[in-house]
Parts: structure tokens; sequence; C-alpha cells
């Protein structure tokens, strides 16, 4: 089955990272058709390096280059132009999958022709020791996926295989921070779109403390709450839904760092 890998990369990210997420990536039991790799603004001489060697050596690699960073929408919505087939599966450039993870995602596809997203379990490892933290489990059948990202996003983005047309029809990645992946699977719920999240791990999530840092703050909590409230004018949560969601993660938001790690590593995860 043929399907395209869509990535994205900008200036920050380490050379050494990239190297591990192409390995894991052009090394499956089944291969890509091609990968398309977004270049989200300049990059430095070590990452274009690498870019150029993987390049050489896996002519299936395909760059899209960005004049300026645009952030992962944008440089997704762009690598989706040019992604040549119907099946597209996302890769972070610094996570790492499984060696047989599209094998078992188009064998979904498959076997399943009416199911069009298809995600899996994550499991979320310290960048710093390379120690196991945590999994996030998802549920796995459509009724359970929807209940579910009533309160949590249901769908781990970084594994996530769909079908573009799909995707495309509801409107691709839209602009709204830190939820346009959230917001999407929301948009494709409310399309009646059939979800299935695969009960296993299919790709090692690299974490670190500055992870956690990024999401909070008062400006993440506030884009929260503009988040829950624009969720419940399409009618996906009710209004008491809407008060307890806002209570709960605004709350989690503007807390300690260090509280904040503890919270996703021992009450949000397994």
């Amino acid at each position: 089955m043929s399907f395209s890998v869509l990535m994205s990369l900008y200036s920050k990210e380490r050379p050494d990272c990239l190297r591990l997420s192409f390995d894991s990536v052009f090394n499956q039991t089944l291969k890509p058709s091609e990968v398309i790799l977004v270049e989200d603004g300049p990059l430095t001489e070590e990452l274009y390096s690498v870019l150029d060697e993987y390049q050489e050596k896996y002519p299936e690699l395909k760059r899209i280059p960005l004049p300026q960073n645009g952030g992962l929408g944008k440089a997704l919505n762009e690598g989706l132009k040019h992604c040549s087939y119907e099946l597209v599966a996302r890769m972070d450039t610094d996570d790492i999958a499984v060696p047989d993870r599209f094998e078992k995602q188009t064998k979904i596809f498959e076997e399943y022709p009416q199911v069009e997203i298809v995600s899996a379990w994550i499991q979320e490892f310290d960048s710093d020791s390379g120690n196991n933290i945590a999994i996030r489990k998802l549920p796995e059948f459509p009724f359970e996926i929807y209940k579910y990202g009533k309160k949590r996003c249901p769908i781990n983005h970084p594994v996530v295989m769909f079908k573009k047309n799909t995707v495309d029809f509801a409107g691709s990645y839209l602009p709204f921070p830190l939820f346009e992946d959230y917001y999407l699977w929301v948009r494709l719920l409310l399309n009646g779109a059939k979800f299935y999240n695969i009960q296993e791990c299919l790709l090692y999530f690299r974490t670190s403390p500055d992870m956690y840092k990024r999401r909070g703050g008062l400006k993440h909590a506030l884009d929260e709450v503009r988040f829950q409230r624009h969720i419940r004018k399409l009618g996906y949560i009710s209004r008491t839904l809407l008060i307890t969601n806002v209570i709960i993660r605004f709350t989690t938001r503007i807390c300690p760092n260090s509280l904040r790690a503890w919270i996703y590593k021992k009450l949000l995860r397994k």
C-alpha cells in the first residue's frame, strides 16, 4: 500500500534526534512511498548537512523549503499539498517510530475501509536520560474516542495516519495556538469521521522539562479557555463540561512547572 510520511523541521531541532527519527522512518518493515519534509524557515548548517546526507541516500525524501518559520500548522498544511498519496502518516523529527508502525497502521485501513484516522499509544521517554516515563493510552473504538475527546485530545498526533481527502474536507490544520490538531479531530468527529486507536505503543515520544514548561503560563491558559469555549459553540461539549474543563485545565496551565510535570506523568498517563 502506497502512503506518504509528513514531517516538519525548524531551526531549533537537534541533528542527532533528526538522524534517529529518519532511521526509524526509512527502516520500517513497510517502506514509505515518499517522505515529505517541510523546512519551516531557515535551518542550521548542521541540520542542512543531515538533510543532504539522507536525501542522497533516500531519493524518496522530498524537501519543501519555506522562506520563514510559520509554525507547525502552516508547515503541515503546505506539506499536505505535496503529498502524492491518499494515506498520510505524521512523524515528528525528534521522535522514534517502532519498526512495524506503518505496517500495522496500513493494515487497519486495508481491513476496515470505512476508517479514516488511525492513531496508537505512545511511549514517552526522557530526552536526557533515555528512560521511559509513561505511556499515553487512548480508547480504541469510534464511540469511545468521541466521548473521550470531550475532556482530552483523543488522538496522539505524532503517531497518526489519516486519509488526506478527509482532512482536506475538514479544512486541514486551522489556526488555534497549541490546539491545531485537537481542533482538527473535533471537527472530524462532528463530521462523523471514523477513528481508530491501535492498542499498543507504535512510537517513542521525546519529552523534557522544557516541554512541560512550554505547556504552561497565563497565555496558554487563556488559549485553553478560548478553545474550550469554541468547541462548546460547535456543540461538541455541554456548558457543564465547559466549566469543568476550564477549571481543571486552566489550573494545570498556571501551576508551577514541577507540579504540572507531575500531573502529566502521574495523573494523565498510565
